[in-house]
């Protein structure tokens, strides 16, 4: 009598099914790199101009070698992005298509997505090594964060800040109108307050971000527009304890990576003035894994998690809850951080991203 248990059959159909699987996987990661190239290169943009056009066209109008286009093209073509005409060797960008690929998409611009994709490619032996180590990496290791992160913002959050969301805070609109101090922490590059510093002149507005670069980058464009009631500055916002300072306070998608949220939230919480609020965004998802197979491209911010935000957070000697920490987490460190009251709401039109307005 054997007494080892007998290995189950291998379901050689499932097996190759699997396998099948994975290949679109791999092809469709291949060509995410490409979108993050063509997007980067400005290729949609003349695609989307242009009527159906050859290779040489296409790079000439693109400024660009003409080789390396066709290969690109090739891509596109085999990833159902681009349509091709044989007979006479030209190229098309359905509008269609077009409508999530260009920098005026009227859907979104899908392919700034891309580069996260690429982004991660590049980062993959430091990443390595942090899964031997445990330790993290810091914001200035990664190539163009920032930039990615600008165009995220400019497209999620500045096109829709003033119709959309500083009417999730009743009355702050016309606050702002008569002059208040308010703060963005975590604000990369400053496109949003920047926008709202030009609207709402008799308010104050501060800027803080961890990165160097970020910072300069908001002050020279806040110095190029002419306005003196925005100011950024580089700050570590660890153990921030500034106290009564601030009528409102904002984060967009800041707040799950930083090395300690709870006391980042209370030190938010202390720097606000008696009547303030603070509005906060952050990815929609729920702390718990078995909830998130119907969320909006979860793989997608996983992986971003795994290699970004937990990994910056474990950086900084922090908790690495990720970029999935869950939309029941922040609610619990709003109250945790002794919020009077703490509203969640959900745009119909972004179910990716949560807003939380949270009043002292």
């Amino acid at each position: 009598m054997s007494l080892t248990a007998e290995a189950p059959a291998l379901d050689m159909a499932g097996a190759e099914a699997f396998a099948e699987n994975v290949g679109g996987v791999l092809n469709s990661g291949a060509v995410a790199v490409m979108l993050s190239i063509g997007h980067r290169l400005g290729l949609f943009d003349v695609l989307a101009a242009l009527p159906p056009s050859t290779s040489a066209a296409i790079a000439e109008r693109a400024e660009l070698s003409e080789r390396y286009v066709r290969e690109w093209l090739a891509v596109m073509v085999m990833g159902g992005i681009v349509t091709y005409n044989p007979a006479a060797k030209t190229y098309d960008l359905p509008a269609e298509h077009a409508a999530c690929l260009t920098r005026e998409a009227p859907l979104g611009n899908l392919a700034v997505y891309a580069q996260a994709i690429a982004l991660i490619g590049q980062m993959q032996e430091r990443l390595l090594a942090c899964f031997e180590t445990g330790e993290g990496l810091a914001y200035g290791d990664y190539p163009c964060f920032h930039q990615f992160m600008a165009e995220d913002s400019g497209q999620t959050v500045v096109p829709q800040l003033f119709d959309v969301v500083l009417p999730l805070v009743e009355g702050i609109a016309e606050r702002m109108e008569i002059g208040i101090d308010v703060l963005d922490a975590g604000c990369g590059r400053g496109l949003a307050l920047i926008e709202m510093a030009k609207r709402f002149p008799n308010s104050r507005f501060t800027g803080y971000d961890l990165c160097a670069d970020a910072i300069e980058f908001a002050n020279e464009t806040a110095r190029k527009a002419g306005l003196a009631n925005v100011r950024f500055e580089q700050r570590d916002l660890t153990g921030y304890g500034e106290k009564s300072r601030f009528d409102f306070i904002t984060t967009f998608d800041a707040v799950h990576d930083q090395k300690d949220p709870q006391a980042l939230i209370g030190g938010l919480r202390g720097a606000l003035k008696p009547g303030g609020v603070y509005l906060m965004q952050d990815i929609g998802g729920s702390a718990k894994l078995e909830n998130n197979h119907d969320f909006p491209m979860a793989g997608f911010l996983y992986a971003i998690s795994c290699a970004h935000c937990t990994t910056v957070s474990l950086g900084q000697g922090g908790l690495g809850l990720g970029t999935m920490w869950g939309w029941e987490t922040a609610k619990g460190m709003l109250e945790a951080a002794g919020f009077r009251s703490v509203e969640r709401l959900v745009l119909p039109h972004d179910p990716m991203n949560v807003w939380f307005v949270a009043r002292v």
